[in-house]
């Protein structure tokens, strides 16, 4: 009994580069499709710019905002408070860290539309007046910067990891301060600076 051979079938063609650029012209000429929200999903229609209300360092200010715009952008951009500096942008380097109701966050991740009706802290907002809070005096007492560029995100983020209770040591100091990248590797007068803070603070 003789069996008949089933044919092979033809391999596609290997596309062209021609083909290829063609495809991603057509793909790139679609209309974008329109970002979802919250808004969306409840049926409603997703608006435009809006006045968001953001309370920093006690004062509420309401500026008009795309829904997209980061909370760092809104405070450099917006409001005008410069002292939380713009870094990475990817919330690798902490020079952006500012407390929202006491706890620190990198303000270049989050919206600022989502920071409504909250707290939020930027290092202008440490001092009383002339006085200095205790952490930004000690950074000047233990020399904790060189250039200068990360020193609002490490003091923010200091006074959260004193108040946190994580400044016991010095090996704690450096675990919990960490998130926070000083490029002229100022780091053992920055957790001698922490440490004499949190004594001063207990």
């Amino acid at each position: 009994m003789s069996s008949t051979a089933i044919p092979s079938p033809e391999p596609e063609p290997e596309p062209t580069r021609r083909a290829v650029i063609k495809a991603g012209a057509a793909i790139a000429a679609l209309p974008a499709a329109p970002s979802r929200t919250r808004s969306d999903q409840a049926g409603k229609p997703v608006k435009g710019p809006g006045r968001v209300p953001l309370t920093v360092n006690g004062v509420t200010y309401e500026r008009l905002l795309e829904p997209r715009v980061s909370l760092l952008d809104a405070l450099r951009e917006s409001i005008g408070l410069t002292g939380t500096k713009k870094g990475c942008d990817r919330g690798e380097c902490g020079a952006c860290t500012v407390l929202v109701d006491g706890r620190r966050i990198k303000s270049c991740l989050t919206l600022a539309i989502m920071q409504q009706d909250r707290d939020i802290t930027t290092v202008e907002g440490l001092a009383r007046g002339e006085e200095l809070h205790p952490v930004q005096r000690a950074f000047i007492d233990q020399d904790g910067l060189q250039c200068g560029f990360c020193t609002p995100g490490q003091i923010m983020s200091a006074v959260a990891c004193i108040a946190e209770g994580h400044a016991g040591d010095d090996a704690e100091v450096r675990e919990w301060m960490s998130g926070n990248l000083c490029r002229c590797s100022c780091y053992p007068n920055i957790v001698a600076a922490v440490r004499q803070a949190a004594g001063e603070l207990s």
